[in-house]
């Protein structure tokens, strides 16, 4: 994990298995281009949780890449920085995270998502595969603060498994 030596905050996790990730989502053609079945994820799962944004993110060493995006206005990018939001965190972490308001967490009120992007909240759950590796995640966001709760998490674990399952069977037409 790195540090902010000025704020003592925990920034962007140090993640070892980007390397084989990367491979991973080489071998599956997954993580450069926008997929409409992710699109399709995401728009079911803002709509589900009632958030403004969803994506399918996949992670490497330098980046994030939302394959699947679903935004209100079409205004937020396919890719950001690996340091900026939470699911960078997710991956290395291998579990899902909740932050009903990312300003009561203070290794994450200073990520830059908070402050460039105005995000409040995000619940978000790793795309885990059949080899074990942690490819990226599916998650959403709001600019307000959310109360997730346990309804929210099993929805979006429950998605993050579901997509891992058709993930697999279309490797061949993806």
């Amino acid at each position: 994990m790195t540090r902010d030596p000025a704020a003592h905050l925990l920034l962007t996790p140090v993640d070892t298995e980007a390397p084989d990730r990367v491979l991973r989502l080489r071998a599956l053609g997954l993580g450069d281009r926008p997929e409409p079945v992710f699109d399709e994820y995401a728009r079911r799962l803002a709509e589900t949780t009632g958030a403004p944004y969803a994506m399918v993110t996949f992670i490497d060493e330098t980046r994030q890449f939302f394959a699947g995006l679903h935004t209100p206005d079409g205004g937020l990018g396919r890719s950001m920085p690996r340091d900026h939001g939470y699911c960078p965190h997710v991956v290395v972490r291998r579990k899902a995270l909740v932050l009903e308001d990312v300003r009561d967490y203070p290794r994450f009120a200073g990520n830059p998502a908070v402050d460039e992007i105005g995000i409040r909240s995000y619940l978000g759950a790793p795309l885990i595969d059949r080899t074990g590796t942690a490819l990226g995640t599916v998650c959403v966001v709001d600019t307000d603060v959310r109360r997730w709760g346990r309804a929210g998490l099993e929805t979006v674990k429950a998605t993050a498994a579901e997509l891992v399952g058709r993930m697999m069977t279309l490797r061949t037409t993806l």
